[in-house]
């Protein structure tokens, strides 16, 4: 399956724009771990290969272990993950899915048990932005591992 198109070159202010949000996450007050397990989740959710390719790559990079890794797309069943978060991954699946009726009130406060407002209201962005990521690359067939070099990506030791 070949790439269709760049989107970056095509349109690239709104590129631009989308990176500079998602540089400005970088420093919200969700710690990277959790960021990066919030974008491996999305990704596999939405099925975006690049995405989940990058993120996986990433969170390696940030030191995070193999076997974590592995165990996002179970962590209901793992007992890998502390509960501030499961709170984020359930959220992040909630925001990604968008349920009928909307997000249940009884969710939300679990997740308020582990997280502040102003955790929330990032994360919520957070998911966001992995979410038009995953659509673009989705749309445009992004291949997983095209911009390796580009991102410092290959200092995974994951090719």
């Amino acid at each position: 399956m070949n790439q269709r198109l760049n989107y970056a070159q095509q349109s690239p202010e709104l590129f631009k724009k989308l990176s500079e949000l998602s540089m400005v996450l970088k420093d919200s007050v969700i710690e990277h771990t959790i960021q990066d397990l919030v974008h491996i989740r999305a990704s596999q959710l939405n099925g975006c290969g690049f995405c989940l390719d990058m993120h996986v790559k990433e969170a390696k990079i940030h030191g995070e272990s193999e076997l974590r890794l592995y165990h996002v797309a179970i962590w209901r069943e793992s007992n890998l993950f502390v509960p501030r978060e499961r709170a984020a991954l359930a959220w992040t699946e909630a925001v990604t899915r968008l349920p009928d009726g909307g997000i249940p009130d009884e969710l939300y406060e679990r997740v308020r048990g582990q997280l502040s407002e102003k955790d929330i209201s990032d994360l919520t962005f957070s998911v966001m932005v992995i979410n038009a990521w995953n659509r673009a690359s989705i749309a445009f067939r992004t291949m997983p591992g095209s911009a390796d070099k580009l991102y410092g990506l290959d200092k995974a030791g994951l090719n």
